[in-house]
């Protein structure tokens, strides 16, 4: 169940990131795949704050992505 799960969840994200250079998709895409419980809990977040607090869903993700801020950068870096 988990390859279909990943490829369902690598089709997705590409139509998000699909605007981007190819080598920003494929950090992002690996980012993701090594970290998934990390963007998983990102996502929750920005649902939250959706449906509790009542916020957009490009406020909420700003919100949520400030606060992920270092560990995102980490992550992206490889670090």
């Amino acid at each position: 169940m988990g390859k279909i799960r990943d490829f369902f969840t690598k089709m997705a994200l590409k139509k998000q990131i699909g605007h981007l250079p190819p080598a920003q998709q494929e950090a992002i895409t690996k980012a993701v795949q090594d970290n998934p419980e990390f963007f998983k809990k990102i996502s929750d977040e920005i649902e939250n704050k959706q449906k509790h607090e009542n916020k957009s869903q490009l406020e909420a993700t700003m919100e949520v992505m400030r606060k992920y801020q270092g560990d995102m950068q980490k992550i992206l870096m490889g670090k």
